[in-house]
C-alpha cells in the first residue's frame, strides 16, 4: 500500500521542459527512419545485382564502385522528374496517397524490436498495432487507383485490395498460431521465449505458408497481379511520376523489409544467436538481426527470377481454398496446445 500512494513526479521534467520530450521523440524516430532509408536503398541494388548474376550479366556498374552509388542516382533522376497531374483526377486524394502510403510503413517500425530494449515504443499489444497499420495500408492504394480517373488505375487498386484482405486473414491465423503458446502480444516476449528454442522447428510446416502468404501481401512475385504490365499497364501507380511514384516504390520495398523482419520475430529468434554457445553468443546481435532479415529478403529476390506470374483466378483459389483451411487448422491445433 506504501508503494500504491508514494506520489510520482516523473511528469514535473514533461512541465519543466515541454520541449525537450518532442525532441527526445524525434531523435529516436529518426534512429529508426534513417538507417530504414538506407537500407531500402541498398536493397533495391542488391536486388538488381542478384538477378543479373542469376541472368549472367553485369547489373549495376556505372555510378561510383561496382555501382554502389546506382540508388543515389535513381533517387535523384526521381526527384527532378516533373511531376504529371492529371487534369480530370481529384487533386487532394491523388496527392495524398503516396504520403499516406509511405506514412503507414513508417509508423508500422515504431513498435518492431530491433534488439533488447531497442524499439520506440514497447507496447503489450504489439501485434494487435501491426494488424492495424496493415489494413489501414489499403486505403492509400485505394485512393491512389479511385483518385487517378483512370480504369488501368482503378483495377489495379481493386486486385491490390482483394488480394491484400484476402491474404491478411490468413496471416493473422498462423500469427495468433504462434502468439497463443506464447501468451503475449509483446514482440520482445515473443523473441524472449525463443531463447532455447527457435519457432521454426516446432511451427515448420507454416513457415512456407506464411512467408507465401507474405509475397501475396506485399504484392510481389509471383503474386504481383495488381502491377501485371500486358493487362494494367503497372496498375494503380500508373498515372504517378516524380516523387509520388518514388513514394509509392519506397512504400512496397519497405514493406518487403517489414514482412522480413516480422518473419525473423516470429520463427527464427529476432536477434537471438541460433545456439547458446561461446562462439555464437560473441557475435553481435546487429549481425544475427541482419542476417536473419537477409534471408527472407533474398527469397524475395529468388522467387521473383524463378517462379511464372500466377492468373488472378488461381491466386484467389489458392487463397481462399487451400491456405485458408490448412491456416485454420494449424490455429485450431495451437489453441488445443495452448489449453491442454
Amino acid at each position: 500500500m506504501a508503494n500504491f500512494f508514494r506520489p510520482s513526479f516523473s511528469f514535473i521534467p514533461r512541465i519543466l521542459s515541454p520541449g525537450r520530450s518532442v525532441l527526445l521523440a524525434r531523435l529516436k524516430t529518426l534512429r529508426i527512419l534513417v538507417p530504414l532509408l538506407i537500407r531500402v536503398r541498398m536493397r533495391t541494388l542488391r536486388e538488381r545485382k542478384v538477378m543479373a548474376s542469376m541472368q549472367r550479366r553485369k547489373g549495376p556498374n556505372q555510378v561510383g564502385p561496382i555501382g554502389i552509388l546506382q540508388p543515389l542516382a535513381d533517387g535523384a533522376k526521381l526527384a527532378v522528374k516533373e511531376p504529371v497531374l492529371p487534369t480530370t483526377s481529384s487533386l487532394g486524394m491523388f496527392l495524398f496517397a503516396p504520403r499516406l502510403t509511405f506514412l503507414l510503413r513508417v509508423v508500422f517500425w515504431s513498435v518492431l524490436p530491433v534488439g533488447p530494449g531497442r524499439v520506440l515504443t514497447d507496447t503489450p499489444f504489439g501485434i494487435l498495432f501491426l494488424f492495424r497499420i496493415s489494413s489501414l495500408g489499403v486505403y492509400g492504394i485505394m485512393m491512389a487507383g479511385w483518385a487517378s480517373q483512370s480504369q488501368y488505375a482503378f483495377l489495379g487498386c481493386l486486385r491490390s485490395a482483394a488480394q491484400m484482405i484476402s491474404y491478411e486473414v490468413r496471416i493473422g491465423l498462423v500469427v495468433l498460431t504462434v502468439v497463443l503458446p506464447v501468451g503475449s502480444l509483446n514482440l520482445s516476449d515473443i523473441v524472449e521465449r525463443q531463447r532455447g528454442l527457435w519457432n521454426l522447428f516446432p511451427f515448420a510446416p507454416i513457415v512456407g505458408l506464411f512467408f507465401i502468404c507474405c509475397l501475396a501481401e506485399t504484392n510481389r512475385a509471383p503474386f504481383d497481379l495488381p502491377e501485371a504490365e500486358a493487362e494494367l499497364v503497372a496498375g494503380y501507380n500508373v498515372e504517378y511520376s516524380s516523387l509520388g511514384f518514388a513514394l509509392f516504390f519506397l512504400g512496397e520495398y519497405r514493406n518487403m523489409i517489414r514482412m522480413s523482419t516480422i518473419c525473423r520475430i516470429l520463427f527464427l529468434g529476432g536477434w537471438l544467436p541460433p545456439l547458446r554457445i561461446i562462439p555464437f553468443t560473441w557475435v553481435p546481435r546487429g549481425i544475427w538481426t541482419g542476417l536473419k532479415t537477409s534471408f527472407f529478403l533474398f527469397r524475395y529476390i529468388w522467387i521473383r527470377r524463378c517462379v511464372p506470374r500466377y492468373r488472378y483466378d488461381n491466386l484467389m483459389q489458392l487463397g481462399w481454398k487451400v491456405f485458408l483451411p490448412l491456416s485454420l487448422r494449424a490455429f485450431w491445433r495451437s489453441r488445443i496446445l495452448r489449453w491442454s
